[in-house]
């Protein structure tokens, strides 16, 4: 079973360049959320909660989450039950107002991580493996953890294997 540090190391590797990891702070969430939204429907009210099947994604996301780091898993837990609830908000209105604000989050989302990448100069890292869409929003909070100058032994661990990030100049077409 591969480990934290595994995980975010695979995943950091294509991560290096600071505005790759921009993109990621805005489009991850974006996608995240999205995916709540439109995973909000079909569902239904049981004593005051929606139940839908991103509560089942969300719960397995969470426990692999919690498998990995207990602190990142409570962590995430609570980012996956707010988008959650806000999914199951936005379920509850009109297909229209529900569709198009998951349509549009998850494409934009989706658009924001592709230019991202177009800096970094390097596919997105489900391309080579779909563990990446798991370990994205990890690492967008494991990075903000980082930035705050939390689990300082985790991040030097990861830049031991990949290197810190560092600005990388994108060849000019010719």
């Amino acid at each position: 079973m591969k480990t934290l540090t595994d995980h975010l190391s695979k995943y950091a590797a294509y991560h290096r360049d600071p505005r790759n990891l921009l993109s990621h702070f805005i489009g991850i969430p974006m996608i995240v959320l999205a995916v709540a939204v439109l995973l909000s429907r079909p569902g239904i009210e049981v004593m005051g909660l929606w139940l839908s099947p991103v509560a089942l994604v969300a719960l397995a996301s969470t426990l692999f989450y919690l498998r990995l780091d207990a602190r990142f898993g409570v962590l995430m837990g609570g980012v996956l039950a707010i988008s959650v609830w806000v999914g199951a908000t936005l379920a509850q209105q009109s297909t229209t107002v529900w569709l198009s604000t998951g349509l549009a989050l998850f494409v934009v989302g989706w658009i924001i991580q592709f230019v991202g990448h177009y800096y970094e100069g390097r596919k997105p890292a489900f391309v080579d493996d779909l563990t990446g869409l798991i370990i994205g929003p990890l690492f967008v909070a494991a990075e903000l953890g980082f930035m705050l100058g939390c689990r300082e032994p985790l991040r030097e661990a990861i830049e031991a294997r990949v290197g810190p990030v560092q600005l990388r100049q994108r060849p000019v077409d010719a």
